[in-house]
C-alpha cells in the first residue's frame, strides 16, 4: 500500500512537493512545513511522525534532504 503522503525530491528551484493522494499541499523547504501541512489537511501534529513509512513515502531523500 502507497502511504498516503508524498514528499517528491529535491526541486532545481529548491523546495520539495508534498502531495495527499495527488492532492498538492504546497512546497515544503523544511521539515516544519510538512508537519503545517498535515497539520493543515488535519492530521494532529502530536501524531506526526516524519519517518512513518506508513504515513509519508519520501522520494529522493528523507526529512534530511532539503537540496
Amino acid at each position: 500500500m502507497t502511504p498516503p503522503i508524498v514528499v517528491h525530491p529535491p526541486s532545481p528551484a529548491g523546495g520539495r512537493k508534498v502531495t495527499a493522494h495527488t492532492e498538492s499541499l504546497g512546497v515544503a523547504h523544511r521539515p516544519e512545513d510538512v508537519v503545517e501541512f498535515l497539520r493543515r489537511a488535519g492530521l494532529d501534529p502530536a501524531d506526526i511522525q516524519l519517518d512513518d513509512p506508513c504515513l509519508i513515502e519520501w522520494r529522493g531523500g528523507g526529512p534530511d534532504v532539503w537540496d
